[in-house]
């Protein structure tokens, strides 16, 4: 029993992993006309696709998350309330220090000026709506690919 939990928690970490990846990637080409690199250019195709693995590893994140908290591993097939204040919470929390520091520390890149910045923050408006607005689609789809080998689909009310 324990080895197909494991397994069953490995595979959708899988699954929920490419699917951010893939889900995520256009998010990134969108937005980077928002941010310059570290001499000034454009950001560059390959930087977007190591950004959505970055965004792959923060949703891992958020459901590793929600498996200690409601310590059921199919707790993204129908998350309730709670569940998606608990994605809502987790991305906050991982991306508006994560995004600061990679900005005002880090110096990685930088923000043009037609990027809207959270006031008082020095954070930029897109990529924390990016972390609010795209795990629910992607943990959809992810239950939705598993529904018939999900063994628990309770609600988290």
């Amino acid at each position: 029993m324990r080895y197909a939990i494991k397994e069953f928690i490995s595979r959708d970490s899988s699954r929920i992993f490419v699917i951010a990846v893939i889900l995520n990637y256009p998010w990134e080409r969108v937005q980077s006309s928002l941010y310059l690199t570290k001499d000034g250019t454009a950001i560059p195709w390959w930087h977007c696709m190591l950004a959505s693995f970055g965004d792959g590893l923060l949703v891992l994140l958020m459901f590793w998350a929600g498996q200690v908290v409601f310590g059921n591993p199919a707790w993204f097939g129908r998350p309730g309330l709670r569940g998606y204040l608990l994605m809502a919470v987790t991305g906050l929390v991982l991306i508006i220090p994560l995004e600061w520091l990679m900005i005002s520390r880090m110096e990685w890149w930088s923000y043009t000026a037609q990027m809207l910045l959270i006031p008082g923050m020095a954070v930029g408006v897109t990529p924390v709506a990016q972390m609010l607005v795209l795990p629910p689609l992607i943990f959809r789809v992810a239950a939705m690919l598993c529904k018939k080998s999900c063994p628990d689909h309770r609600q988290v009310v």
